[in-house]
């Protein structure tokens, strides 16, 4: 049986003010991690996919790890830098672009992965599928004003 939350949760996820509560949403995700050692989240107590992705930081080289939504993709894990509509990148873009090799848990399991960005016509058909999967990608973007980033994340 799927969650019936999902569904709410991608009708919210097209709402301005869900963007204005990132904080919140964020602070929250990552205490329950904490607490569950990395079995819940956030996002999937509503019903979506979510994972932990751990980068290494491009200055720092220290591991950088967020919680993220992403769209099962086969195999694959996609991850949308949207950044909540924010007009910069989120951080751990720019650390896969200058290091692709990353780490990601779900449900408290580690994959190794490797990330490869979109562009071009894969990029489209893939920004398509994404707005099946979380429609709310659309408002992102527009707030935002620039194109947001995707990257698939393929198991090592």
């Amino acid at each position: 049986m799927r969650n019936p939350l999902a569904a709410l949760a991608r009708k919210l996820g097209t709402q301005p003010r869900l963007m204005g509560a990132s904080r919140a949403v964020i602070a929250t995700d990552r205490q329950l991690h904490r607490w569950f050692g990395g079995r819940i989240s956030l996002v999937g107590l509503a019903g979506l996919p979510s994972l932990r992705l751990t980068t290494t930081g491009r200055r720092s080289g220290l591991p950088r790890s967020t919680n993220l939504l992403y769209y099962p993709h086969g195999s694959e894990f996609v991850l949308t830098g949207s950044n909540w509509g924010r007009p910069k990148n989120p951080a751990w873009t720019h650390n896969l672009r200058d290091n692709p090799t990353a780490t990601v848990a779900l449900r408290g399991r580690e994959i190794e992965v490797k990330a490869r960005e979109l562009k071009g016509a894969e990029y489209d058909r893939m920004w398509a599928e994404l707005l099946e999967f979380w429609p709310g990608y659309e408002m992102e973007r527009d707030t935002a004003g620039r194109e947001l980033p995707i990257f698939v994340l393929t198991r090592c």
